[in-house]
């Protein structure tokens, strides 16, 4: 797990593809590596990575067919910049949202523009993850935690404020640019509550049970 919150923006220094799959290896940047191991996960670019090998400086990690499929990570070339983060420990700050690190999909940059000290951005996503999508929600794009400020259909816009710009690869994003997009984990379990299961309950009740439950509604609701 993750919160979103880059930690230190590192660079691929090489790419090796090898029957269908793929091995990165990363320079760290500033990201701190005095307590990894091998087998700890970290997030590239919101994209759960296990360590295989490791340096003070730069590690490598192995991508499966599937996630070069689902992610950008196959786009990334030696050079390219990417955002970094631990996983989440129980003495981490969730400052963000919670974050899987499992990538939904690949969204595209339609529009961006200055807005007052912030930089407002809007992303297309692909259809079948804008129902997850809500304003003022929580949404990571290539790792980083946003606020959803606006929706429209299957595009939807957020707020970079200038330590974002600072501290993360977003600052490099321009028109057409493809990103990875995590959704709100809440929205998608929700979602599978309200489906009809094998229980002989609809998923209706079962949702409203669940929300009563953990306080969000009074059960005479």
């Amino acid at each position: 797990m993750f919160t979103g919150i880059v930690q230190a923006v590192g660079k691929i220094l090489a790419t090796e593809k090898k029957d269908g799959d793929a091995r990165l290896r990363v320079e760290t940047g500033k990201l701190d590596m005095t307590n990894v191991t091998t087998g700890d996960s970290i997030a590239v670019s919101g994209v759960c990575l296990t360590l295989v090998e490791f340096t003070p400086t730069a590690f490598s990690a192995d991508i499966s067919k599937e996630t070069l499929s689902r992610t950008t990570l196959g786009r990334l070339r030696p050079g390219d910049a990417v955002n970094l983060e631990k996983a989440l420990t129980l003495s981490t700050p969730l400052g963000g949202h919670l974050v899987s690190g499992h990538v939904d999909g690949v969204g595209s940059l339609t529009s961006i523009e200055k807005d007052g000290q912030s930089v407002q951005i809007w992303f297309e996503a692909p259809v079948g993850l804008a129902r997850y999508i809500a304003e003022k929600g929580s949404i990571c794009v290539d790792g980083v935690s946003l606020t959803v400020n606006g929706v429209s259909g299957a595009r939807f816009g957020v707020n970079l404020v200038p330590h974002t710009l600072a501290e993360t690869t977003l600052r490099n994003l321009s028109e057409g640019a493809m990103v990875n997009l995590e959704v709100d984990m809440l929205a998608r379990y929700l979602e599978r509550l309200m489906l009809d299961g094998n229980t002989g309950r609809s998923g209706s009740s079962i949702t409203r049970e669940f929300l009563a439950r953990n306080g969000f509604i009074k059960s005479s609701d």
